[in-house]
């Protein structure tokens, strides 16, 4: 039997650890599974998600990662999990930025073929860009002004929306919270930044924009 250099199994067993780590993005644990949590991508497609007809090209998706960068589109969940009708969850997702990368999640929103979503809020996700709207925070309601993460490392951004409450975290920790108000008092062109229910939906911003994510998961609550 030949012996192979200190280094050279070195190499492998490098080789076999990043391996089952992408193995393990875009998947659920045994425990999540019992918690409730749905896949809403599978890290090979864009089955259930539906681009806006402008720009669909600023979507694709490349070795378990979905890649948004391009000019101005928005991709929206039209799959099977709750008929892509939420009211109250939480959505998790991973997520890494770029330098200018400026992106966003939606949510109670529904699917319209271009111009920025009309219906839902907006969960930012920018850790540098000229818009000094950082992550996390409730676009244009509670907004948040400190980039919680640098750009170039993955995060997890989770929303929790239940009732009349919004709640942001980063790695698990609290950004932005906001209790909706009886009768909100909204600028006309935020009009409908209304809860309500709806799908989701994630903002290629302009062309010098990109962002990366994976591992986008909901868990239904009551």
């Amino acid at each position: 039997m030949t012996l192979k250099p200190r280094w050279f199994v070195c190499l492998i067993l490098l080789a076999t650890l990043t391996r089952l780590g992408a193995g393990d993005a875009n998947s659920l644990t045994a425990k999540e599974k019992a918690e409730g949590w749905k896949l809403l991508f599978d890290g090979k497609s864009l089955n259930g998600w539906r681009p806006s007809t402008e720009n669909p090209s600023t979507f694709s998706v490349k070795d378990g990662i979905l890649i948004v960068a391009g000019p101005r589109s928005h991709l929206f969940y039209e799959g099977p999990v709750q008929n892509h009708d939420f009211k109250n969850f939480e959505l998790q997702l991973d997520v890494k930025t770029y330098p200018k990368g400026n992106s966003g999640v939606y949510f109670h929103t529904v699917w319209q073929d271009k111009g920025w979503p009309s219906k839902g809020y907006e969960v930012q996700v920018n850790n540098s860009h000229k818009d000094t709207k950082r992550t996390a925070g409730i676009y244009g309601i509670k907004d948040n002004y400190e980039a919680p993460v640098k750009d170039g490392e993955w995060f997890t951004l989770r929303i929790k929306v239940e009732g009349k409450k919004i709640e942001t975290f980063v790695n698990g920790r609290p950004i932005s919270s906001y209790t909706e108000e009886d009768k909100p008092e909204r600028p006309a062109n935020f009009a409908g930044r209304l809860l309500d229910r709806g799908t989701f939906a994630i903002q290629g911003h302009d062309p010098e924009s990109r962002a990366d994510y994976r591992n986008i998961k909901v868990r239904a609550l009551p």
